[in-house]
């Protein structure tokens, strides 16, 4: 899994003009799914997160956590992030698991996530065309990827 990590001081999504999830301060996540990702993927990507420190201290420094501030989450599915641009203009998303395989990922991620930070994660909907708003804090933009752990 690749998640694309944005600390913001708000964001919100919405589908069809109707919004679906807002967050004040947290972290909006982009996650895509790909066909080598599993259930311990997801697992082991929603405990990082939790505990990544991207906060600010009292002395101004990225030293607390999603847990620590008790910020929220909105996770928007987003397999686009497993594009492959080496050949040509046009990207292939050979690498993106098929929907069969990447809702249950998606949702398992979000509940994982949600048991992590101890509240419901606000989510887009898989396979919407949705309209993605934040304001990025910082700016603070992560990657991170399940299968190379970095």
């Amino acid at each position: 899994m690749r998640a694309l990590i944005q600390r913001v001081s708000e964001a919100n999504v919405a589908i069809g003009g109707v919004e679906k999830s807002r967050i004040g301060e947290g972290l909006l996540i982009l996650l895509g799914v790909e066909s080598a990702d599993s259930e311990a993927d997801g697992e082991w990507l929603a405990r990082k997160i939790s505990q990544l420190r991207l906060f600010e201290d009292a002395e101004g420094k990225m030293n607390r956590s999603l847990l620590e501030t008790g910020g929220d989450a909105i996770v928007v599915s987003q397999f686009t992030l497993h594009a492959r641009t080496k050949k040509g203009t046009r990207p292939s998303f050979d690498k993106a698991a098929r929907p069969e395989q990447a809702i249950p990922l998606y949702e398992g991620f979000v509940a994982a996530l949600g048991k992590e930070i101890g509240k419901p994660v606000g989510t887009g909907e898989f396979g919407a065309m949705m309209a993605v708003s934040l304001v990025n804090d910082g700016p603070v933009t992560l990657m991170i990827d399940s299968q190379n752990r970095e």
